[in-house]
């Protein structure tokens, strides 16, 4: 995949190149940054539909809205609106997906995680991989130095949103 120069639409689904996965993950950057901003985790998340349109952006929610199941991925996930179908569409994610994250994706049938990174956090994307979802993993600096910085800040509240 990092070879190709540009999107190349195969079908209904749009094939990522490196330069495309980055632009959308720099939109679940920004609202990574918008969760920090407003006192919360700094994880982010947008899902792209099938032919590339963005559906729906969100961050995690926990702190701000006192409730635990509002993560990146699920605030992302219900700001895209019901759709007929998920097939083809992309999570994009700053973090590796959580066990509850990772089993939206396969419960709704997402074609593709693209997850930030997955240094200080090792989630569920191995076993999305293993059940059929396509996973590009970009080990993006900048949403590493994000969440080791919040990490180092906010232990009690990282091991709160990891469950430890």
């Amino acid at each position: 995949m990092d070879g190709l120069e540009e999107v190349v639409e195969v079908g209904e689904v749009v094939e990522i190149d490196q330069a495309l996965a980055r632009s959308w993950l720099a939109v679940a950057v920004e609202e990574a940054r918008a969760g920090l901003a407003e006192g919360g985790i700094p994880i982010g998340a947008a899902l792209y539909g099938a032919d590339g349109t963005l559906l729906g952006r969100g961050h995690n929610r926990r702190v701000q809205d006192g409730d635990p199941s509002t993560h990146g991925e699920t605030a992302a996930f219900r700001n895209a609106g019901r759709q007929r179908s998920y097939r083809g569409t992309t999570m994009v994610t700053t973090l590796s997906p959580c066990w509850y994250c990772s089993g939206l994706v396969r419960q709704f049938g997402i074609s593709r995680v693209i997850v930030g990174e997955a240094v200080t956090f090792h989630g569920g994307h191995d076993w999305l991989a293993e059940h059929g979802v396509e996973v590009v993993l970009l080990d993006d600096p900048e949403c590493v130095g994000m969440m080791r910085d919040f990490i180092t800040n906010n232990p009690a509240l990282w091991n709160e949103d990891i469950g430890e």
